[in-house]
């Protein structure tokens, strides 16, 4: 018996009934797989597959999410493989796709990710596992207050160049949940523009939020910051709760906005 479903790339793909060897190459999705209870069919996860620790510890590494090693998949022999299209490189998902059942899922808001969920719990024979855990989600999400005026907020992924993210990704869609308007939501060149100190002068944000992935931010770059923006709040965030689109979710901190208006003055 085989499962006929549709990726959220738009790509038709059979697979097993029930997968019994599962190549993840997307950190949050292995957590998502581990929490929906599939820990015994993992054969594979990437170098950066942090969460749960065992990830790493007990199952064959296949390289990075941006260099996937498809010789050490392809002998891993995986009925399922688990990528993402802003992740992973295209042309070393082509290549599994073209071998092995492959779903591509491409998150760039809230209810994409809750989508996702649901495919994968439907296709690991987790229905009510993911629908459980999507409950959770939607449940943490559920009333959170309007803002009655909203903080503008520049949200940094890097530095040298400086990068920032625009209105199509998923971690605009976290900062707007939270009640923050993006400051270069409509920047159209890229998803993840380059931008300049003059830029985010220019911007002149309430917040600039410094993710601490995939950059790793430290307290010197709040204090250049400091420098030429005395008056924004600058602070150092958790990345990981703004753009793991897995279960993580469910521990999404519905306080962040409080606690950063709160340190409005911490630099």
């Amino acid at each position: 018996m085989y499962l006929r479903i549709r990726d959220q790339t738009g790509r038709h793909l059979s697979l097993p009934e029930q997968p019994r060897r599962i190549v993840s190459c997307v950190p949050s999705q292995t957590e998502l797989l581990f929490d929906l209870g599939l820990e015994q069919s993992i054969v594979g996860v990437t170098k950066f597959c942090i969460h749960p620790p065992v990830a790493r510890e007990t199952k064959n590494i296949i390289g990075g999410t941006k260099n996937l090693n498809t010789e050490k998949i392809a002998r891993l022999s995986p009925d399922f493989v688990l990528a993402n299209k802003e992740e992973n490189d295209q042309q070393s998902i082509e290549w599994l796709a073209s071998r092995f059942p492959t779903y591509i899922s491409d998150v760039r808001t809230l209810d994409h990710a809750i989508a996702m969920i649901q495919d994968v719990g439907n296709i690991c024979v987790r229905r009510e596992h993911a629908s459980a855990l999507s409950t959770a989600i939607i449940n943490q999400f559920r009333g959170m207050p309007a803002q009655a005026v909203r903080a503008s907020a520049a949200y940094i992924i890097w530095q040298n160049p400086w990068m920032t993210i625009n209105e199509d990704t998923f971690i605009h869609d976290m900062l707007n949940r939270l009640g923050f308007h993006n400051a270069f939501a409509k920047r159209i060149d890229s998803r993840y523009p380059i931008i300049t100190l003059d830029d985010l002068r220019s911007a002149n944000p309430d917040f600039i939020f410094l993710s601490s992935e995939p950059f790793p931010f430290q307290q010197k770059h709040i204090i250049e910051l400091k420098h030429i923006m005395p008056d924004t709040a600058i602070s150092i965030v958790d990345g990981e709760m703004f753009s793991w689109y897995g279960s993580r979710l469910k521990q999404f901190n519905r306080d962040f906005r409080t606690i950063a208006v709160g340190n409005a003055d911490h630099d």
